[in-house]
């Protein structure tokens, strides 16, 4: 069984119906799946504003699950063995499915199934933008688009651990508590607060040096007058829409200002990439230093369900399917 997308358009697309899978062939595996990571991007490829395979498919790319299966050449995993994957192509949100090994990671034993379907594509995402597409560091301040979300929550971790001062745009008081509790320094309750006159009083005339946004069209203009000359602003996602045609002029002269569109397959694309990043991400939990936050269980087949709970912006943290 499988969740499949029939089209573009609301929850309502995604149906749970019989599906056919095949057999491993070179250089991949057949999973069992155990749990399944949603994330914004599938959520975005449902409403048509990120590009995907044209409908019907199987949407979700992120699973946890036991290797049932191996094809010729498989040298990484083996029958048994408990891995976890946050890499295209689309197809995690099944109770089974044939997926590549390369870009498999194996599970330590002391990180649960749950706890990896809930971090690996955030964390991962986490890792490349604090630590390779703006390498932060103590004397930083930075600013955190959707700091309560599951990929907020992680990064106002990661960047407090590294030492820098984290302020964080959150929908509610509630929010702004649990993304305090998070290490988010300064949460902006956006809803009341312009979070561009917060940057001025808390970093002071100068802005800052990176701004991390996943919001997109509704923060665009405002997050990148946050910046200071020669700041970098990292769009990671587009969560209210796409921004508006964007001329390089408007950088400035006296500016200078760098734009990035990062994305984290690219920055995993190799395996000895992925290995790494996973490597950190599962020290940091096991220090302590990263809280994994699951606001949201559901069944494989209520994704549906899921996906309206995250577009509602009432939940927290990380949500994930039990098959």
């Amino acid at each position: 069984m499988a969740v499949i997308q029939t089209g573009i358009g609301g929850p309502e697309t995604l149906e749970w119906r019989e599906n056919e899978v095949g057999e491993p062939g070179p250089g991949e595996v057949l999973l069992g799946q155990t749990a399944v990571g949603v994330n914004l991007i599938e959520i975005g490829m449902r409403q048509g504003v990120y590009p995907g395979p044209p409908p019907p498919f199987i949407p979700g790319f992120e699973g946890v699950g036991i290797v049932e299966d191996v094809g010729a050449g498989v040298s990484h995993v083996r029958n048994g063995d408990r891995v976890a994957y946050a890499y295209p192509p689309p197809g995690s949100y099944a109770e089974r499915r044939v997926f590549p090994e390369e870009h498999l990671v194996t599970l330590p034993d002391d990180i649960s199934d749950e706890t990896a379907a809930a971090v690996l594509m955030k964390g991962l995402t986490a890792w490349m933008l604090l630590e390779r597409v703006y390498p932060v560091s103590a004397s930083d301040t930075i600013l955190i688009h959707a700091a309560a979300g599951g990929t907020g929550l992680l990064m106002c971790q990661w960047a407090k651990h590294l030492g820098a001062t984290v302020i964080g745009t959150v929908g509610s008081d509630e929010k702004a508590e649990i993304a305090r509790a998070h290490g988010c320094d300064h949460p902006v309750v956006y809803t009341r607060e312009d979070f561009r006159d917060r940057v001025r009083e808390i970093a002071g005339p100068d802005g800052l040096p990176v701004v991390y946004d996943s919001v997109g069209r509704e923060t665009f203009d405002r997050s990148l007058e946050c910046l200071s000359p020669t700041g970098l602003m990292a769009l990671f996602g587009m969560a209210s829409g796409e921004p508006e045609p964007f001329h390089l002029m408007r950088m400035g002269l006296e500016n200078a200002y760098f734009l990035t569109r990062p994305a984290v397959f690219v920055y995993v694309r190799k395996r000895e990439w992925l290995v790494q990043a996973a490597d950190r991400l599962f020290s940091l939990i096991r220090q302590g230093a990263l809280q994994v936050e699951v606001s949201g269980r559901y069944a494989l087949r209520d994704a549906a369900t899921a996906h309206a709970e995250i577009e509602s912006r009432r939940t927290t943290g990380s949500t994930v399917l039990l098959a």
